[in-house]
């Protein structure tokens, strides 16, 4: 999957979409989802264009990964995750149904899960 300058998360960063900001630092953004698939449906993505974990791990900056992995941290905390618990998820590629080309990971929480 090659990366989509054009995919609803580079919009969004550029500010061509609007989206529900939970956090934003230097090198990642965190929004709500807008469709959740539970209570608490949140996805960091990092502001670099990477298309999915592999590309991202092989292309970032150690500051931008350190940026990014603190700050699914910092959100989990922010929407009051913590403490019950939550689940992130990252999907990657077609066999693992990932529907845009930039990397995200989905924060859920809010309910057993």
């Amino acid at each position: 999957m090659a990366y989509d300058p054009n995919n609803v998360f580079a919009r969004i960063l550029r500010g061509e979409l609007p989206c529900k900001k939970v956090h934003e630092t230097q090198h990642s953004l965190a929004f709500h989802d807008i469709n959740p698939q539970a209570p608490v449906h949140v996805l960091v993505i990092p502001k670099g264009p990477y298309v999915n974990m592999a590309d991202f791990t092989a292309k970032a900056s150690d500051a931008e990964i350190a940026d990014f992995t603190r700050a699914i941290g910092e959100v989990a905390r922010i929407v009051g995750a913590e403490e019950k618990g939550y689940r992130i998820l990252a999907n990657s590629g077609a066999d693992a149904n990932q529907e845009v080309p930039h990397l995200h990971v989905h924060i859920f929480a809010g309910r057993n899960l």
